[in-house]
């Protein structure tokens, strides 16, 4: 029975992942009221914990957090994880920095001079976490901003005018002036929307299990391809398998122990014995992208929106950056202050990146399959990613040092990530970015454009500051998300800036 006075709320977000409560987070920072539902019961669950549940963070999602005041919390959980013991790198003299495939690159080999306007930071470039431990301080930092979370409550469906949104949640109905999807790849809010979802069909089926061994020498540590697939093994029991079945396995049948040994042993090639199974789950290669992030006042971000392997632990990074992206043109969108088009840059933006990253998974699978051109191509990509050019290259895809959007400026700058300044007082520009605003940064102190950004009222943070290494800019025009909007090395263009100011945060109070 619907009830007869649905409760509002600003935005309604289906999914408590760790997609669903940045974006609760950023939807708050602008005082928007938040409702996050989510179908789970519970937070926790093995998965999300060692050994199967570490994530890689990346160097766009550590600004983000850090740009938010998240990061020691994030860095400090990673700390208490330990989870550098469990590395690969641990137990080998040169430390990776990362692979494709599993064929790794140093870190003594990546020439980060490449990067004239990549600043080292506190984020660093890359950080390990559980994810249960992820989503615990985002869930914290959520309820202490006043977002409500309801478990136990997942999104059965939506009906939508052009005014609001009317969310169902088993016996209950919420009001809404927008609806994300934040509930994963099997998305009730993709489905009961019909969004198209368009992509490629699975080639294998993989396998994350622990299990207890008869006779684990009979395995060698670390990754190997061979003639039907392919295994990694961590000691004592800790094993990925892909099975290139056409991911027939995959959600269909249950996990035994013996189709575990089956599989283990016809792609090891050895008579391995599993004596028991402690933790299994099974995934896939299919990679599918939405062809839109928004149909009217519903939207989708995460895995809602984009799905594909985990090789390379890019889907996590892919789906926090959805949400910082998101978050302050929603916002912005409903307070109404945003200029026209706003929130559908979030599509033109975001969809490039996650088409991107799927080929990314894609490429990978290609140098796994269990076949002669595959291993001749692996080779290949071994000489060329044990070079510093290549080294460099794969570092910059991975980490996320190139992500670029197309905000066709002039400036080379335009459309990355804004470096992190240190001012002349010590204040760094990433602190700067706490409060969810604009920053103009005038680093030479030019009164036309404080008295410009003055016509932005909350907007926009002016700061007029020199900076101890300006890389040669003058002034620069970051945007809520910690992107550059506009930047010059010269004199300013006073005309420039205003249509920039005005594209991106509408017109002037």
């Amino acid at each position: 029975m619907c009830q007869p006075n649905p409760s509002s709320y600003d935005v309604v977000i289906a999914g408590a992942g760790p997609v669903g409560l940045f974006l609760a987070c950023e939807l708050r920072l602008a005082d928007l009221s938040v409702l996050v539902l989510e179908q789970a019961a519970e937070p926790s669950s093995p998965l999300k914990c060692l050994p199967f549940g570490m994530r890689g963070l990346s160097a766009p999602t550590l600004d983000a957090f850090y740009r938010r005041g998240l990061l020691n919390d994030v860095a400090e959980g990673a700390a208490r994880d330990r989870v550098a013991s469990a590395a690969h790198w641990s137990r080998q003299v040169r430390r990776p920095g990362g692979h494709f495939a599993g064929i790794q690159f140093f870190l003594d080999n990546v020439d980060s001079s490449k990067w004239p306007y990549h600043l080292p930071g506190p984020g660093g470039t890359t950080l390990a976490i559980e994810m249960q431990r992820l989503e615990s301080i985002l869930a914290d930092r959520a309820l202490s901003m006043g977002a409500e979370v309801r478990r136990s409550q997942g999104v059965d469906g939506f009906d939508q005018t052009d005014d609001d949104v009317t969310v169902y949640a088993g016996d209950d109905t919420f009001r809404a002036s927008w609806l994300v999807g934040c509930d994963g790849g099997r998305s009730t809010v993709r489905k009961a929307g019909d969004f198209a979802f368009v992509g490629t069909e699975p080639e294998f089926t993989g396998y994350s299990v622990q299990v207890d061994l008869a006779d684990p020498e009979l395995l060698s540590a670390g990754r190997h391809y061979t003639a039907t697939g392919m295994y990694t093994y961590q000691p004592p029991g800790t094993i990925a398998l892909v099975d290139f079945d056409g991911g027939v396995f995959h959600r269909t049948h249950p996990i035994s122990v013996e189709h575990v040994q089956e599989v283990l042993r016809r792609i090891s090639g050895t008579g391995v014995t599993v004596k028991g199974l402690q933790q299994a789950t099974t995934w896939t290669d299919r990679a599918f992208l939405a062809t839109t992030y928004r149909k009217g006042r519903v939207l989708l971000a995460g895995d809602a929106a984009h799905i594909h392997s985990p090789l390379g632990g890019q889907g996590l990074n892919l789906g926090l950056g959805d949400a910082m992206n998101l978050g302050w043109k929603l916002a912005a969108t409903h307070r109404g202050v945003a200029p026209a088009g706003l929130l559908d840059t979030y599509t033109t933006e975001r969809q490039p990146v996650a088409a991107q990253i799927l080929d990314w998974s894609r490429a990978q699978v290609a140098l796994m399959r269990p076949t002669q051109s595959s291993r001749a191509l692996e080779a290949v990509i071994r000489d060329l990613i044990n070079t510093r050019d290549g080294a460099t290259y794969f570092a910059e895809r991975i980490w996320g040092i190139s992500l670029r959007y197309d905000l066709d400026g002039h400036h080379p700058l335009v459309g990355r990530s804004c470096p992190d300044l240190e001012l002349a007082d010590g204040t760094r520009v990433g602190v700067l970015m706490e409060a969810g605003n604009g920053v103009l940064l005038d680093l030479d102190g030019r009164p036309q454009l404080e008295a410009l950004a003055r016509r932005w009222g909350g907007r926009l943070d002016y700061v007029a500051q020199d900076a101890k290494d300006r890389l040669g800019l003058s002034a620069v025009l970051v945007r809520p998300d910690g992107f550059v909007a506009w930047a010059t090395d010269s004199t300013p263009d006073v005309e420039q800036l205003t249509q920039s100011l005005s594209r991106w945060f509408g017109g002037p109070e």
